[in-house]
């Protein structure tokens, strides 16, 4: 336990004390995310607090994993590095989705083939229990993938990202500490401790951005906790197990993973890319109602802890349902946004000036003549 927090403490004090350095070097060699059509910051804010954040996280790691008790923890760092240079690169000079996404596989194949980071068990989801070796690759491929580009993607407003990095790896690192997975635990809130301090200067009206470099190193980091929890609180041999731990897991990450599969759903069904950009992640919907960049991200924490707490007061039934009941509320409760944003949009217009015009002129001239109104 002292080496958990101790951990935490020591990634608190590395991410805060260098953040401000790393602002100034941004400043100074101009290295900033410039506003455009989609973003909503208006002026140039320094993008590269994940290097606060890695240095912080990596560091309480290597200081609190004990030596030796854990040869898996190595390959968990070499993806850790690939993944940091990989946002880095991104956050300096922009690369493309190809070259980004095959990084991510780099990355996860060392964590599946190396870290023995793969789901081996879906516990009586859809009915299925142990899966064969190909389709657990393949799953555990697309499951790192998904979820670290959740965050990513999701790291749209000031403070969100980080705040729901935060409570995910809190949530999963207060079961690690209980059940004496002392790795799991290090790794946990030495990210939560990273998070913390990098909020302290992220939060409304930021001062700083976490870049891909910290967005894609919350998801990985995230990726390889939920797929540990899913096995460990699955096996009938820990001090604390629980039959329907894959159900926990998609709650702990479900307003990051759900967002990503429903806009990488859209976009699909609309025959674009799944990376290419748009407007419709939760955020922007939140923002179009009025929401602040804070209450945006305290809402999404809130939400996080609802879905917890009711899956884990289901956790006695089966996978399937719980999952079933999580994804029925994730879609009524988008399905509500949604509608009370088109509707706001549709007074919004009704109520304008150019609405007036229409509807007091029943047939409009086609000519580019001027129309004077009294």
């Amino acid at each position: 336990m002292d080496n958990i927090l101790l951990s935490a403490a020591l990634a608190f004090l590395i991410t805060f004390f260098s953040i401000p350095v790393i602002i100034q070097v941004a400043k100074a060699k101009k290295l900033f995310d410039e506003p455009d059509e989609r973003k909503v910051h208006k002026t140039v804010i320094p993008t590269l607090g994940g290097l606060g954040i890695f240095s912080g996280f990596i560091i309480a790691c290597l200081m609190g994993v004990p030596a030796g008790l854990n040869p898996e923890f190595q390959y968990f760092v070499a993806a850790a590095l690939v993944i940091f240079f990989l946002g880095l690169r991104d956050d300096i000079m922009i690369l493309s989705a190809s070259k980004k996404f095959v990084g991510q596989i780099v990355a996860a194949g060392i964590l599946i083939k190396f870290g023995g980071v793969s789901i081996n068990n879906m516990h009586g989801f859809l009915g299925i229990n142990e899966i064969p070796y190909y389709a657990s690759v393949i799953l555990s491929f697309f499951t790192i993938i998904v979820i670290t580009n959740s965050f990513n993607l999701i790291d749209g407003v000031d403070g969100l990202a980080g705040s729901l990095g935060f409570i995910t790896t809190l949530i999963f690192g207060c079961y690690f500490l209980y059940v004496g997975q002392i790795m799991y635990g290090v790794l946990a809130f030495s990210l939560a401790g990273s998070t913390v301090a990098f909020l302290i200067y992220n939060f409304s009206p930021a001062k700083i951005f976490m870049g891909d470099t910290g967005s894609l190193m919350l998801g990985l980091i995230n990726s390889i906790l939920v797929i540990k929890f899913i096995a460990i609180a699955g096996s009938t041999t820990t001090s604390f197990p629980i039959a329907s731990s894959p159900a926990i897991g998609f709650a702990i990450l479900i307003i990051p993973l759900f967002d990503t599969l429903r806009v990488f759903g859209l976009r699909i069904l609309d025959r674009r890319s799944p990376f290419s950009p748009d407007r419709t992640h939760i955020h922007h919907f939140l923002l179009d109602l009025g929401f602040s960049h804070r209450k945006i991200a305290i809402s999404c924490v809130a939400a996080t802890i609802g879905f917890v707490m009711i899956a884990f007061a289901m956790r006695n039934f089966d996978t399937t349902i719980i999952i079933g009941v999580q994804l029925s509320i994730a879609l009524t409760l988008i399905g509500i946004i949604y509608y009370i944003r088109q509707r706001g949009r549709v007074t919004y217009v009704s109520s304008s000036p150019e609405a007036e015009i229409i509807k007091s002129h029943k047939i409009l001239s086609l000519v580019s003549e001027p129309v004077e109104m009294d």
